[in-house]
């Protein structure tokens, strides 16, 4: 290691992000950067927990399921708090760090607080919603090594 790495100098080389499409993704998988598309925002009631002292019930997360995609496919993005205000239908986003979720053995998008939701200038593809990957059922198999 040099010095000045040592001595906090100089910062590690940020890498470059490497963008994929929606038909890549794949269950259990992170890290993801993808310019997508919105195509519908449906926000989900919230819930009320019982048992939850009353002031924080105030501050209930805002959850928004999106359709999101691009011209290889779309699927549902889990979007929460200011996520929401971000993905509208029409909007036009760039997810970082996002991560695949499984919910009810189907893959669902999202961005946790170590990855970003950005706006960006429209796009010119349009969703491909025939391929949609949330309408996919998984059955999570252990395999013994």
């Amino acid at each position: 290691m040099s010095t000045a790495a040592a001595q906090g100098g100089e910062k590690p080389a940020l890498r470059k992000p490497v963008f994929v499409k929606v038909d890549q993704l794949k269950p259990g998988t992170n890290g993801h950067t993808l310019i997508v598309k919105v195509v519908s925002a449906n926000p989900v009631p919230g819930r009320v927990r019982t048992g939850a002292p009353a002031s924080s019930s105030a501050r209930a997360p805002r959850i928004a399921e999106c359709l999101v995609g691009d011209e290889t496919g779309s699927i549902i993005f889990t979007a929460r708090n200011d996520q929401v205000d971000l993905l509208k239908a029409g909007a036009t986003a760039i997810l970082r760090n996002a991560k695949i979720d499984m919910f009810k053995a189907s893959m669902r998008l999202a961005v946790d607080k170590w990855g970003r939701v950005e706006a960006t200038e429209p796009a010119s593809f349009t969703v491909n919603e025939e391929n949609n990957l949330s309408q996919v059922e998984y059955e999570l198999v252990n395999v013994a090594e």
